[in-house]
């Protein structure tokens, strides 16, 4: 894997930071966490995906897309927080407390899950190929 460079690490550990700040503040119903979850959301994506695999172990490459899903799943996270804010969509109100209402918890815990296996994973298959060379 690239290694990040010391800018790039400080704007990934600042988004995940953020991210977790966002979401614990969201249980108190902060107005601004949202937008600290958004952002952190961002930075944490973006950076992660400027961490390349050039290698050809078949099941880091796996393990890469996984993070990239996850990755999706933290930015639909965060719009879904913005959507329970309020029926910005204009639906039915039934409609948006089924469908819409608090669900971002939901693809947050996938994308966590998500996120710890594959970067554990990630680390093991990496010691694993170094063995090997």
């Amino acid at each position: 894997m690239r290694p990040l460079s010391k800018i790039q690490n400080i704007i990934f550990l600042v988004g995940g930071l953020l991210m977790v700040i966002g979401a614990g503040s969201s249980l108190l119903a902060w107005r601004f966490a949202p937008y600290a979850f958004a952002v952190g959301a961002v930075c944490f994506a973006a950076m992660q995906m400027q961490q390349r695999y050039e290698g050809t172990n078949f099941t880091i490459r796996r393990l890469r897309r996984m993070m990239l899903i996850s990755d999706v799943l933290f930015l639909v996270s965060a719009l879904l927080m913005f959507a329970s804010q309020g029926n910005i969509f204009g639906i039915n109100h039934i409609t948006y407390l089924q469908y819409i209402y608090n669900k971002w918890v939901i693809t947050l815990l996938i994308a966590a899950i998500l996120q710890l296996y594959s970067s554990h994973r990630i680390g093991q298959e990496l010691e694993k190929e170094a063995k090997k060379l």
